[in-house]
Parts: structure tokens; sequence; C-alpha cells
């Protein structure tokens, strides 16, 4: 059992509170999911061919105090990226103009404890160990700013509780997900994307279905597209909510077993597993209010 929760305000004077707005609704899922948590925020894309990858230090001792500008220097030194750092303890988000994948393989060799959670030029995630009030206070999710956001609380049940196996999963660039259920055949997706050289950090189920469907958008299917297939091929039960750039995706298993509920005005669509995650939002009262049907995709536009 775990919670999900997301965030996609309309009125663009909202997106100076979406933390601040977000915060209590993570909190509300703490029953849902007390062993991890995390948060993949959406903002203004950077600009040029600049991109970003958030790092987490969390596994190396002293992590909390991580020098980041060492590594940015180093960085810049050996592949001169025009690097440049934003730390938050033991996360930070690398800003650079090179290939993402030539920076991901450098940051790895300089030091192989460092985890790299998403990279693009619009997403940052942060996700750790501990309640979701504790994590949403060790890296300030309610000062977060941004036109959307996607949240998780974790109750593991097939894998280690990890900050890599909490939620949000990514893959590729700027797409994340996450995932109230289980799956039944994930080694089978693993086996089947073997051959087109994608490969797994995790053994997590949730890594499983983040990378069909990123696969799926690489070649060349919309988000509907690709989350109509995953129907066909994803067994489990399960409620997935998803995040790019420019939209918000609900879908549900065709039992619909794991619950979800969405909130929608004029000024913000709002998610949850249940409703207690929604009932302080302003306009609650005269929002439309309703439980998505099984097997039926919900896209918002940001």
């Amino acid at each position: 059992m775990c919670g999900i929760v997301g965030l996609l305000v309309k009125t663009p004077a909202l997106r100076e509170q979406l933390g601040q707005l977000m915060v209590p609704m993570m909190i509300g899922m703490t029953e849902r999911g007390p062993d991890s948590a995390g948060l993949a925020v959406f903002t203004p894309p950077l600009a040029g061919a600049r991109k970003k990858i958030s790092v987490f230090a969390g596994d190396i001792d002293g992590g909390e105090h991580y020098d980041w500008q060492a590594l940015v220097d180093a960085l810049n030194h050996d592949r001169a990226a025009s690097a440049s750092a934003t730390g938050q303890g033991r996360h930070a988000s690398v800003a650079f103009e090179a290939d993402p994948e030539i920076i991901g393989n450098w940051i790895k060799g300089y030091q192989p404890l460092l985890k790299l959670f998403c990279v693009g030029k619009s997403i940052d995630v942060y996700k750790d160990i501990g309640t979701p009030a504790q994590v949403a206070s060790r890296y300030g999710f309610a000062h977060f700013k941004g036109s959307h956001l996607v949240g998780h609380t974790r109750m593991a049940t097939e894998s280690a509780v990890t900050p890599d196996r909490a939620h949000p999963f990514t893959a590729g660039e700027d797409f994340c997900l996450v995932h109230n259920g289980s799956l039944s055949n994930p080694n089978g997706i693993r086996r089947m994307l073997a051959p087109h050289g994608i490969a797994f950090d995790t053994d997590n189920d949730t890594e499983a279905a983040t990378r069909f469907l990123q696969w799926r958008l690489r070649e060349g299917d919309t988000l509907e597209d690709a989350l109509r297939k995953g129907l066909a091929v994803l067994d489990g039960f399960y409620t997935f909510l998803m995040g790019t750039p420019t939209e918000l995706a609900l879908i549900r298993d065709p039992f619909a077993c794991k619950p979800a509920v969405v909130a929608e005005t004029d000024d913000y669509v709002a998610i949850a597993s249940e409703f207690r995650s929604l009932a302080h939002l302003p306009g609650i009262g005269q929002a439309h209010v309703f439980e998505p049907a099984p097997e039926e995709m919900y896209v918002w536009k940001a």
C-alpha cells in the first residue's frame, strides 16, 4: 500500500505556492507510506542547450554536507560543460551544456556512490527514506515553485527500503511515474526490454513500468498510446500517475483495485489516493471531485 499525490496549477499566480499546497497532500498519505517519500517538480525549461541532473549523495558518509562545488569544478575541468550546481543538503541539481549520458557517466566515475535520479530540462526529483513530513522538511518541499508536480509515499512490499527504490521513478528525459499497487510480471518486462538496450538500476517493479512506458515514448508513441499499450502488457493491480513537462496523466488497472480521487477547479487539478489529502485545498468545496474509472486515461495539460 502506497500513497500518490499530484498537483497541476492552471493559474500562474498559484505556481508560487505549488510546494506549500503539496506538503499537506503528502503528509495526508503518511499512513499509506511511512517508509520513504519523494517528489518530482516541473519548472520552466532551462534555456538553450542546458540540461540538468538530480544527484543524490545520501549513501556517502557526510552526504548531508557534500561538496557539490568540488564536483562542479572537477566536471568543468574535465568536460568544459559550463556546469553549475544548486545544492540542498544531500541533493543537488547539476546543470550543464553537454550530452547527458556523457555527464551522467562522468558523475558515476567521479563518485560511484552518487545516485542519479533524473535528467532533463524541466524536472527535478527528490526522494529519500523517512516519513513524508521528514523528507518534505529535509528538502524544503514547501518552498518549491513550478507548474506541476508528482509525489509518492511508500510502504515497501516487494523491494528494500532505500532512497533509489523510493518513487518517483524516471527514465529518459523529463518523464516520471509513481505507482500504488504491484505488478506480477516485472521480470518479464525486464527481459522484453533488454534486447532494446534498456538497463535497470533497481529490482523495483515500478521501474519496469517506467522504463516500458518511456521506451514506447522513445519509439514515437504519444503518452496516451504508450499507456494503452501498457494496459495490454503490464499485469497487476495499479494506479499510475505520470508527469512530463507539459502534462499529468493518470490511469488505473482494469479492476481499479487501488484507490484514487481527483479534484478539479478553474485553478488546479489535484490527485490523491484518498480525499483527506485534498481537503485543505482552496476552493475544494466547489471542485469537481470524482473517482477515475478503470482503464480510462486522464491527461491534463500544464
